[in-house]
């Protein structure tokens, strides 16, 4: 049911679980998100948790003045979730982004909804334009989900990223029908050296390898 990079909205009991859990330098982000009704993001699961616990994170904005960024990992009671969501769609990020970003990425946003290719945003980019604070340096990447259904749609959507990976600071994942995430970088050079066969997949469990036409076999 949950994948990662979701959102996820904690009951207040939920809150209260992940504080109590929690470092205690850690607790007045914890608070402020519970006071806003932000969402947190799912994670990859831990090995050995009860299969009533989803394994969540906090990723504050980086510090202004020294750049680190603070990432808190939980635990929260499925029963304590109000709801969740995939993550968010690619033009809500639109006016998050800086400026010098804005003219390009819409022109692909443009792009991505004519041919109607599913796109979404996590990372920096998506938590800006969710809460509002400074996620987004010059340094900062646009972090992309690519959903295909279909290998035209894989090959449409890899051109795409390729192309205005030119104009924009695109990073992220293509993520298959089973929820198996490749890094879309490592996949464009994997279709194109066919002597590297297989690419580095991230689920909800333990990364693994897997044969490029394996996956390619799931948009048939």
């Amino acid at each position: 049911m949950f994948q990662r990079h979701n959102r996820v909205w904690l009951t207040a009991a939920g809150w209260k679980l992940a504080r109590a859990a929690a470092l205690a330098v850690h607790a007045k982000e914890l608070a402020r998100w519970a006071e806003n009704d932000w969402p947190v993001i799912v994670r990859r699961s831990e090995s050995d948790i009860p299969p009533n616990m989803l394994c969540l994170g906090l990723a504050a904005p980086p510090d202004p003045h020294t750049g680190m960024k603070t990432r808190i990992p939980f635990l929260v009671p499925s029963e304590h979730i109000v709801r969740h969501d995939v993550p968010l769609a690619i033009i809500s990020a639109e006016k998050a982004l800086p400026a010098k970003w804005q003219k390009d990425f819409a022109d692909l946003v443009e792009k991505v909804t004519a041919i109607g290719l599913e796109f979404r945003v996590y990372g920096s980019a998506a938590m800006q334009a969710i809460t509002g604070l400074s996620y987004l340096t010059p340094s900062s990447d646009i972090d992309l989900l690519f959903f295909p259904q279909t290998k035209d749609q894989l090959l449409a959507g890899s051109a795409l990223l390729t192309s205005y990976a030119a104009k924009l600071p695109l990073d992220g994942e293509i993520v298959f029908p089973s929820g198996s995430a490749v890094a879309w970088k490592e996949w464009v050079q994997a279709e194109s050296h066919p002597s590297q066969p297989r690419v580095l997949t991230k689920s909800m469990f333990n990364p693994r390898l897997v044969r490029v036409a394996d996956l390619q076999v799931e948009l048939e």
